[in-house]
């Protein structure tokens, strides 16, 4: 292989990079938010509400991601006669599947905080919406950030199933050129653009974890004003 060809191949491998990244910043934007309310909605006392979103996780989480995708893209005009934007399908159905992951996820995580901190909270005159996003879900974070991790690092790879609905993105763009040169080494240059950026987000995740561990840390053994009496 010349160094003209590569060149090329890495420009093309770039812009095709360059759609995964859109595809899995958007979804993670979209995704945790909601996420975060899916989680809030399954543990909520009225049992309508929660059943429903308990048969939503089950849905997403039990049908394959590919799936999806082509449904969300395919129904809309074989039901209405009306058709939508690849991509736009495309986020709508990364969003909802990893929705509802991050959901159990986040669910898991509030329902492992003692509830006498709750308690606690509403004697110090907290409502229920203020104890939530201030003393639960930082705590939460805490402990399921290894998890939310393994989630995030495999969306990378999962926005290689994008193309099942024509967008093109990296492996798309590397699978095309493998064909053209009946060579491996477009698909091999792809997989170590996918391990960089999962080897990226490691890192951050990693940093994130000790930063989070060494201000518990600080939280919990500083002095209190009565001790430094």
């Amino acid at each position: 292989m010349d160094l003209n060809y590569f060149i090329k191949l890495m420009k093309i491998l770039l812009d095709g990079t360059k759609v995964s990244l859109r595809i899995f910043a958007i979804t993670l934007i979209f995704a945790i938010p909601l996420g975060i309310l899916v989680s809030a909605l399954s543990i909520s006392k009225n049992k309508i509400i929660s059943k429903i979103i308990k048969l939503y996780i089950l849905l997403m989480r039990g049908t394959p991601l590919l799936l999806q995708i082509i449904c969300i893209y395919f129904a809309p005009y074989y039901l209405f006669k009306f058709s939508y934007n690849r991509f736009i399908a495309v986020i709508i159905a990364f969003t909802l599947n990893y929705a509802a992951y991050f959901g159990e996820i986040f669910r898991g995580g509030i329902e492992s905080i003692p509830k006498g901190q709750w308690e606690v909270a509403f004697t110090l005159g907290f409502t229920k919406i203020k104890t939530f996003f201030i003393v639960i879900l930082p705590q939460a974070i805490k402990r399921i950030l290894p998890s939310i991790s393994n989630e995030v690092i495999t969306l990378v790879r999962d926005t290689s199933l994008a193309q099942v609905i024509g967008v093109t993105e990296l492996f798309a763009f590397a699978q095309k050129q493998a064909n053209y040169k009946f060579s491996i080494i477009p698909l091999l240059v792809a997989g170590l653009i996918y391990l960089l950026i999962s080897v990226i987000l490691t890192y951050i995740f990693n940093y994130t974890e000790r930063k989070l561990e060494y201000y518990s840390c600080l939280l919990y053994t500083s002095p209190s004003p009565r001790d430094t009496r």
